[in-house]
């Protein structure tokens, strides 16, 4: 079952030690506001829920609802990202990447960050309930919670669960768009949510195994820390065989074309391919690379070809 290395979290005193607020650098501008929402996140949530949207459409757009829908998505979403900046403050200062962030900076303070949070939640959740159906606020509701409490306070710091437990959150953008059109769970909800949920894991872990040390030395128990590369190699390969039959579903049940069908298949194919490469790999850093690379245009294809073959 792969390298189990003993996880020991950092002592208390330590954290605090390694924690200690850098002095502010100056005072927050409107770009602090914007990055502190994760704007990479919200890009490409974005065009997911677009494309749960356009799916359930059919072509025959209501561009209201739509217009409507993505915003509300967009508030929610943002909405986690800045809860998720607040209570990381402190790890966010023990990780090369995440130290130059607005809170742990000093640039903007945990109190306005906290209501900016709430504020961005409050409003995108009014819109959804209102605007997209009781369903489409049920799911951004569910996806806020999952993203915040479940993955960011709980299963964040404790288990290497919190990948895949994580992952429903991140699956929510193009089910919320899917509903807001269709009203309903049906085949079609559940292969475009199953598309984003299957390809979180082995897309993060890719990046997981290359700042492998940082997460370590921040005290993020992630299955690469945790359990090994070699066991985090292993437990990618589940989740991209389930993702090669989705293109297969999604044209067996009338949703996108042959074009989909071939493009999906094959790009589910390569990405597996070049991931089964990663146990003859002697650079694990530079292949793990390579997988995350792969898994950005994997999803960014996939939605521009689900998007333009969607079947009448």
């Amino acid at each position: 079952m792969g390298n189990h290395l003993r996880y020991q979290a950092p002592s208390e005193s330590a954290a605090l030690a390694s924690a200690a607020p850098a002095p502010p650098e100056k005072a927050g501008t409107w770009k602090d506001f914007i990055t502190v929402t994760k704007p990479g996140i919200l890009r490409s949530n974005l065009i997911a829920a677009f494309a749960g949207f356009w799916l359930a459409s059919r072509w025959d757009i209501q561009f209201g609802l739509l217009a409507m829908t993505l915003l509300g998505t967009l508030l929610v979403m943002a909405s986690s990202c800045v809860f998720n900046n607040y209570f990381d403050r402190e790890l966010d200062m023990k990780m090369e990447r995440t130290r130059d962030r607005s809170l742990p900076t000093g640039r903007l303070t945990p109190k306005v960050v906290l209501w900016y949070a709430i504020i961005l939640g409050a409003l995108g959740l009014a819109v959804l309930f209102l605007f997209s159906g009781v369903l489409a606020g049920i799911f951004g509701a569910v996806g806020m919670f999952v993203y915040v409490v479940v993955y960011t306070l709980w299963l964040k710091r404790t288990s290497t669960w919190s990948t895949s437990v994580g992952a429903i959150s991140g699956a929510m953008p193009p089910a919320i768009g899917y509903v807001a059109v269709s009203g309903q769970v049906d085949m079609g909800a559940i292969l475009i949510f199953a598309l984003l949920f299957l390809w979180q894991p082995p897309h993060f872990w890719a990046l997981g195994i290359r700042r492998v040390e940082e997460y370590r030395a921040a005290g993020f128990p992630l299955l690469p820390v945790v359990k090994g590369i070699k066991r985090t190699k292993i437990q990618m390969i589940p989740y991209l065989l389930l993702l090669l039959p989705i293109p297969i579903l999604m044209y067996v049940y009338g949703y996108a074309g042959i074009f989909f069908l071939v493009i999906g298949l094959l790009l589910a194919i390569g990405w597996l391919y070049t991931a089964l490469k990663g146990f003859k790999a002697k650079d694990d850093e530079a292949w793990s690379k390579k997988v995350f690379i792969f898994s950005i245009n994997y999803l960014t294809l996939s939605l521009i070809v689900l998007i333009l073959n969607t079947t009448f």
